[in-house]
């Protein structure tokens, strides 16, 4: 009951993140037991700006470990955001503000991606990069989407 009610409230917590959906992913090493190691590439749409996706690059390692989801991923990612349709804002956002997360070990280590509102510029930026409890990673990537002058990003 109590593992059911934590797993009730993480699924809470993490709503507001976006759900990536996997566009393909390429081989990138032979596994003779398990899946083979990969790079994976996934899609999710920014969750507070209509118009927006974001293509998410990433290894998965394969192998047993992999296959069974006990192995840890490399920290390598890679994020290309683009207008994909007219942009809009359902609310004003945050100035920095984390949009997608997912696992990369089964422990400790997420991808991370953070958007950033650049005002001056009227552009929103898109972080990627990787984090883990005790060593985190300096490997990160960046996009950035230009929003047209006409529409002023909303931020808090």
């Amino acid at each position: 009951m109590k593992i059911i009610s934590l797993l009730a409230l993480g699924a809470v917590l993490l709503a507001p993140l976006a759900q990536a959906e996997t566009v393909g992913s390429v081989d990138t090493a032979f596994k003779l037991i398990g899946r083979n190691h990969q790079v994976v590439v996934e899609v999710f749409d920014d969750p507070k700006v209509k118009g927006v996706s974001c293509y998410v690059s990433r290894a998965r390692t394969g192998g047993v470990k992999g296959t069974l989801g006990l192995a840890e991923d490399t920290a390598d990612a890679s994020v290309a955001c683009r207008q994909v349709g007219e942009i809009s804002f359902a609310e004003p956002l945050r100035r920095q503000e984390e949009v997608f997360s997912q696992s990369a070990s089964i422990l400790f280590k997420k991808i991370r991606i953070v958007r950033m509102v650049d005002s001056a510029r009227n552009t929103l930026v898109y972080l990627v990069y990787s984090d883990k409890l005790i060593d985190g990673s300096p490997q990160n990537n960046v996009t950035a989407v230009p929003v047209p002058q006409a529409v002023a990003i909303p931020v808090r």
